[in-house]
Formats: structure tokens, C-alpha cells, sequence
């Protein structure tokens, strides 16, 4: 499989992991040059519709889902009856593996992953999908600290609160819920169990029912009560052993009810490690029917219950007591109670004890409230709670309500507010605007106003928040945040720059914020030496800031070389009018006869610029018996062109040459005889 592409566009690079239905690689999106994870269904089960059903239903229940927590699906396909699921790599370990690497977690570390699956339940509750296979094995944990849940190959839509599987048992053995075991009807609150058998090997390192067989372990699930994880490691608070206890009830009825429950103690016990939580223990009521399925067979109910069978056989003689003795033992049980019933009041002050009238409770301050408890002879049992309603140490309700009689010494329940809970602001910056709500909600709080700004950072990247990262604000307060648009766009009317001396074009082009392009030189006897002949982008064309431009830049005209002229033969005959005779002239028509007289050639010269260094200007002038006239001017670059400048001149008789860098003469005239 390796090396092998999907639908045109996914490489299998290697083989990451693998399980019941399918084995997961590491692939290469080709179209989006990233890496991606692919989970291909085993051979052995592409003619398997019900199993290829699942694989499909796999999909369609995850691709619905959108969470942090959740990994995201990209892809479904079949090829060559190869069929696959493309989804989010993630860089990470599984929280089995952690668990194996460490042994036992901090409190901290399980109440953050906790929280994680919870939100990331809650998203999939929400959208109807139980998962059904929540362990430590379907959970990715990334590098910082991010859980991930996966698999939702058994997941189904619950459409209605009953999910009966009456070919097998659904799940992993050691993790599924009492009554995926009995074939009974699943719903959120079996993923909760799952979650709480997860926290459980978090807290101890192992699971809580181990057996020689899966029949035995679900068994024990139905069964038996787990050892407590304060057993096992001492370390636990006793709280959050509350919380896991509480998770892994047998009866659904006496476990959270939903996400939000347990969110709620989760985030209670993350900001105070000495919270409390409501744990009522065991309920005695089965609150779904036990169906039997291949994997827990009658047999194997009637083997687990046969060392009970003497039990219900004492119980059997038992009922064979005389009835003068059950008579006798109803009797004295009605006196005992009556004993029981006078005694509880006697002892307790009630007969004989003065009414009181319940003041008001609600709205008073700690101290009054206390204050008129004593004045009234009644006693107070105090609770806490944080509210955002009511002001911090004041009564937010009471039970019994105002007006009621109640003996004196009676026990009034009050509430009173803690204030508004007070949270830590996560820090935001350069974090994905996708991202901000689910970090604000898992902290507690919202997202307030969004601002949009352009900035050097990519689109979508939160810029500045407010409050800063770090602060104590009220729990549900608003965080806003200001996102960045991406670079802003300046755009103009470009310049014309043909006819402008280079300098001055670099310049314009330094102040507009364009890019100097390559420069192109070439001969020109419209344009000057160092004036620019074109521009890549037209003059008045709209353009944007860091744009390149190409230039092309003249050197002046060309100077062709001229055929070798013979030097004409001396004549006799009588000089020409302004000859004087010895061969010498004293008007312009002697200098043309020399000009068409004198051979023209080329010679080299080879300027050495060994003290120079980058970029350099060099100027060649000609001096003539009127003055000087440049003959060659380029920009001259050492690293590239080499610390040698050669000039090509052609001429006749004995030219002298002044040669300047960037403006100053270099070096003596130099003289060359043609």
C-alpha cells in the first residue's frame, strides 16, 4: 500500500496504526501539499456490506461534527474497491500510550484531557451522534496538550433514546457501559460511563474490571463494584474520585444526565481543587431491561449465580416459620416503632418546643442573617454558590420558605452567594479567529466584540485582545479581540520613468515602495548614457505597492568601427588655397583631410577596481581640445562583474581618458595611442 496514491491526490507514506475494521495511514494530500491521516478499510471486509455500511456510517457521522476536540474528516472515496476515510493528521500520542509512558496522571493533567472529551461529547450530543467507544486508545493528545477524540466507526445517530444491537455485543470490553453489555438501550449517558472507565486507568494505571474472557469482564460491568481509584493511588483527590465514581454507576439514571453536568464539576473542581460535588451513590431501580445478546449468553448469567444458589435456598426455609412467631415479630416491630417515633421527638425538642415564624432569609448580608437566627432561636446550615445575581455574602435562597412554623432550634437552609466566579483570560494573540470561541467557552467565557484591522499578520490571526492575557475577570464576561485582515493593498497610478536618469528613477521607485527589477542595458541614440529607454509596467497602469518593475536602461549610441582608409600618396601639384606649402593647413579642410586620411582602430583598456566593493558607478570621459565627453557609463556590480572593468575604444592618433567611480577620479588619465 505504500507509495500508493488515492483518488489521484493521497500517497501513502506509512502505516501509523490500525485496528478491528480498518488499518490508518500516514498520506500526502497532494492537491494541498500537506499531510493528512487515511483509515482504509481491511481486505478481508470489502464484501462485507454491513461492515462497508458501518465504515460509510463512520464517516457521515464524523464529517458532521466541528469541534477542536473532535478530528475533522476532509474526505471519503472508494478506489479499486479500496475504501477510505480522509481525515486531520494530528502529531501526537494516544492517551493509552501516555498513560503507559507515565503510569498514573496528575489531578491537574486528568481533569484538563477530561474536560477536553467532555466538550467534545457535548458538540457530538448535541448533534444527535453517540460515539460509543470512548477509550483511551480513540484519544490523540498532541504536543501541546490538545485532546483530540477519533473514531466514530460505531457511533450512530440517535434518533430516538433506544439503540439495540441484537447481533453482538457494541464497543470495547473493557470500556462500554452495564447495558451495552446487556443488548439494553444506549444514550449520552453511555458515553459518560466510557469516559468514566477512561478517567479511572487516567487516576490507577489500569482498568477497573479485568477477566479471562470478554464475556467475564462484561460481566463484572453489570456486576460488580470497581475498587476504588483511592485504593489504588492515594494522590486522588476526593473529589474528583466522586466524579469518576459517579460516572461509572451501573444505572444510567444515577450518572450525569449530560455533558453539562459533569462540565459543571469539571470546571468547578479545575478552579478549586477542594470543591465538592453531589455523589449519591448507588440506586437500587434498573432503569433499562436486560436483553440477551451472543456475547452474554443465559449460561453464562446461571454459571455467575450458582454460588447464590444455597442463599436462596436458606431463604426458602426461612419461610417456612411458624405463623405465631411472624405474628409475634409484627408486633413487637409496631411497638418498636412507636418507641422509635416518640423518641425521635422527645429527644429532638419537638413536643413542647415554641413555634417560630421564618423570617425572611433572602437578600441579608452573612452577619444579619446569623444575627437573626440567634435572636430567633433557630439554627442555620450554610451552603455557598457563586452567583452573578446576587451580591458576594448575601442570601440567595432559603428553605423553609418566609412564613413558615418551625420549632425553635430547627435548622434553616441558606445559600449564600460567593460572587461572581472569577476566571483567568487565555491568551488569544496569533490564534486562528476560528479557534477563539471554543478557547473563550472552555474558559468560561464569550466572545465579545470583533474587530477587523489590516496587519502584517496572515488573515484570520487574532492581533490584540481585551482583556490581556493573564487577567481575573468574571466568569462569562466578554473578551474582544481585534483580527487581522492580512497586508493592506496600496494601490496607484504607476509613474513614467522613460527619459529619467537611473538615479533619480531608483529614488521614485525607493519612495513609492517598488521593487527595482532586473536592468537591462542597451545602445540607444534617442537616450542618453544611464536614462532609462522602457519600463515593464506602462505609465498610469494601476499598481500595488512591493510590485517588481524592469527597467531598460541606454548606453548610449553605438560606436561602429570604420574600414582601414589608405593614407592617400603625396602630391606635386600646387597647394590648395590654405596650404601652406610644407603640407600643414591652417582651416578646417586640413583637420578633414587628416579625418579621411587617418586609419581608425580599436584598443582595450582594463580599469582594476580592487578597493571598490558592491555596487559602483563607473564614468569614462574623452578629453578632447573642447572639453570632456562621456563615452561610457554603467553600473558596475564587484561581486558579479569581478574586480576588472574592460572598455572597448576605438579611435586614431593619441587619446587621453579620465575615469570615474561613483563621481571621484580614479587614478592618473590614461593615454592610449591608436
Amino acid at each position: 500500500m505504500i507509495g500508493k496514491i488515492l483518488g489521484n491526490r493521497y500517497e501513502i507514506v506509512e502505516k501509523i496504526g490500525g485496528g478491528g475494521m480498518a488499518v490508518v495511514y500516514k498520506a500526502k494530500c497532494n492537491l494541498l501539499n500537506r499531510f493528512v491521516a487515511v483509515k482504509i478499510l481491511r481486505g478481508e471486509f470489502t464484501n462485507d456490506k454491513d461492515l462497508i455500511d458501518k465504515f460509510k456510517r463512520e464517516s457521515q457521522a464524523a464529517a458532521s461534527l466541528s469541534h477542536p476536540n473532535v478530528v475533522n474528516i476532509y474526505d471519503v472515496g472508494e478506489s479499486e474497491e479500496i475504501y477510505y476515510i480522509v481525515m486531520e493528521y494530528v502529531a501526537g500520542k494516544t492517551l493509552k500510550e501516555l498513560i503507559k509512558e507515565k503510569g498514573k496522571l496528575a489531578n491537574e493533567e486528568i481533569v484538563d484531557v477530561s474536560r477536553q472529551i467532555a466538550f467534545a461529547l457535548r458538540h457530538a450530543h448535541h448533534n444527535h451522534i453517540i460515539h460509543r467507544d470512548i477509550k483511551p486508545h480513540n484519544i490523540l493528545v498532541t504536543a501541546d496538550h490538545r485532546a483530540k477524540v477519533t473514531d466514530f466507526g460505531i457511533a450512530l445517530a440517535a434518533t430516538s433514546s433506544t439503540i439495540t444491537n441484537a447481533g453482538s455485543v457494541i464497543g470495547s470490553v473493557h470500556y462500554f457501559s452495564p447495558e451495552q453489555a446487556r443488548g439494553g438501550y444506549t444514550d449520552e449517558k453511555s458515553d459518560l460511563y466510557s469516559l468514566g472507565i477512561t478517567m479511572y486507568e487516567m487516576a490507577t494505571g489500569r482498568v477497573p474490571f479485568e477477566g479471562d474472557s470478554p464475556i467475564s469482564v462484561a460481566l463484572k460491568h453489570i456486576q460488580e463494584k470497581p475498587t476504588k481509584p483511592s485504593q489504588l493511588n492515594p494522590e486522588i483527590s476526593k473529589t474528583l474520585e466522586d466524579i469518576i465514581l459517579k460516572l461509572m454507576t451501573k444505572e444510567q439514571s444515577a450518572r450525569y444526565q449530560n455533558t453539562e453536568e459533569l462540565l459543571e464539576d469539571l470546571s468547578r473542581l479545575k478552579n478549586n481543587p477542594n470543591a465538592n460535588v453531589v455523589y449519591h451513590g448507588k440506586i437500587s431501580e434498573e432503569d433499562s431491561p436486560t436483553q440477551i445478546i451472543p456475547a452474554i449468553s443465559d449460561e453464562d448469567l446461571k454459571k455467575n449465580k450458582k454460588e447464590e444458589a444455597p442463599e436462596v435456598s436458606e431463604k426458602k426455609k426461612k419461610k417456612k416459620v411458624k405463623k405465631s412467631v411472624v405474628f409475634s415479630a409484627v408486633f413487637a416491630a409496631l411497638i418498636l416503632a412507636l418507641a422509635f417515633t416518640f423518641g425521635f421527638y422527645y429527644f429532638g425538642g419537638f413536643l413542647g418546643t415554641p413555634e417560630v415564624e421564618v423570617p425572611a432569609f433572602v437578600g441579608l448580608s452573612r452577619e444579619e442573617a446569623v444575627a437573626l437566627a440567634d435572636e430567633l432561636k433557630l439554627g442555620l446550615n450554610i451552603k455557598e454558590k457563586y452567583s452573578s445575581e446576587v451580591e458576594l455574602d448575601h442570601v440567595i435562597s432559603q428553605n423553609p420558605d418566609e412564613g413558615m412554623k418551625v420549632k425553635e432550634g430547627f435548622n434553616i437552609q441558606l445559600l449564600i452567594s460567593q460572587g461572581v466566579k472569577q476566571v483567568e483570560v487565555p491568551d488569544l494573540v496569533f490564534k486562528d479567529e476560528l479557534d477563539v470561541p471554543y478557547i473563550l467557552r472552555n474558559a468560561n467565557l464569550v466572545e465579545g466584540e470583533k474587530e477587523l484591522e489590516f496587519s502584517d499578520l496572515p488573515a484570520g490571526q487574532v492581533i490584540r485582545q481585551n482583556p490581556r492575557a493573564g487577567a481575573e475577570v468574571p466568569q462569562d464576561s466578554s473578551v474582544d479581540v481585534v483580527i487581522s485582515k492580512g497586508p493592506e493593498k496600496v494601490i496607484f497610478l504607476m509613474p513614467n520613468l522613460v527619459g529619467r536618469d537611473l538615479d533619480a528613477v531608483r529614488r521614485t521607485l525607493d519612495q513609492l515602495k517598488l521593487i527595482e527589477g532586473p536592468i537591462k542595458e542597451e545602445y540607444s541614440d534617442e537616450y542618453d548614457v544611464n536614462e532609462v529607454i522602457s519600463q515593464s509596467i506602462p505609465a498610469a497602469t494601476e499598481v500595488e505597492e512591493n510590485t517588481v518593475i524592469n527597467l531598460v536602461v541606454s548606453k548610449g549610441p553605438k560606436i561602429e568601427e570604420q574600414p582601414q582608409q589608405p593614407v592617400a600618396p603625396p602630391t606635386t601639384e600646387t597647394p590648395a588655397q590654405g596650404d601652406n606649402g610644407n603640407g600643414e593647413g591652417d582651416g578646417d579642410s586640413g583637420e578633414e583631410d587628416e579625418e579621411n586620411t587617418v586609419t581608425k582602430t580599436s584598443k582595450s583598456v582594463t580599469i582594476k577596481l580592487d578597493s571598490y566593493s558592491g555596487v559602483i558607478k563607473l564614468d569614462i570621459y574623452l578629453i578632447t581640445s573642447t572639453g570632456k565627453k562621456l563615452v561610457h557609463s554603467k553600473l558596475h556590480d564587484i561581486e558579479k562583474d569581478g574586480k576588472r572593468a574592460i572598455f572597448n575604444m576605438t579611435g586614431s592618433g593619441k587619446q587621453t581618458l579620465e575615469i570615474y567611480v561613483n563621481g571621484h577620479l580614479h587614478g592618473e588619465p590614461v593615454v592610449i595611442n591608436f
